[in-house]
């Protein structure tokens, strides 16, 4: 019990560190692919970037609120889909992913349906999932 008010105070004290940004243009300029550009760990000197990912990931957002998410690690290619929504907060604009079911390609600190990523510009999305020690994970346009 102690670690999960822990992870949800941290949480939150890091995502009021985080700038509020707007997200620039609309909601059809978000529609289309985002893939996996960076990643990181909660250790110094551990973003790597291209084919030096443990994986290669991207989604897919739909016009009609939906996406796909597929995942290539070790030559294996594994997709899973659901629905988004947005959700505007005093500290930004968020990206609420949740799944159609549960699935091991959920990178999320609560361990339920949703993933949550936040908008560092108009074409960058970043997981909240390094919030608690899962990896920091960038994905542009």
């Amino acid at each position: 019990m102690k670690k999960i008010i822990a992870i949800v105070i941290l949480s939150i004290s890091l995502h009021s560190c985080i700038k509020e940004q707007e997200v620039n243009g609309s909601k059809e300029d978000f529609n289309g692919k985002w893939t996996l550009s960076r990643m990181s760990s909660s250790r110094p000197n551990t973003e790597t970037t291209g084919e030096a990912m443990l994986w290669q990931e991207s989604y897919t957002f739909n016009k009609d609120s939906t996406f796909t998410k597929t995942r290539v690690e070790n030559e294996k290619s594994t997709s899973v889909s659901g629905t988004f929504s947005f959700k505007k907060e005093t500290d930004g604009e968020y990206l609420i992913l949740t799944h159609a079911k549960k699935t091991e390609l959920i990178g999320s600190c609560m361990g339920n349906l949703q993933e949550i990523f936040y908008f560092l510009d108009k074409n960058t999305l970043s997981s909240t999932w390094k919030n608690c020690d899962g990896p920091g994970l960038e994905y542009k346009k």
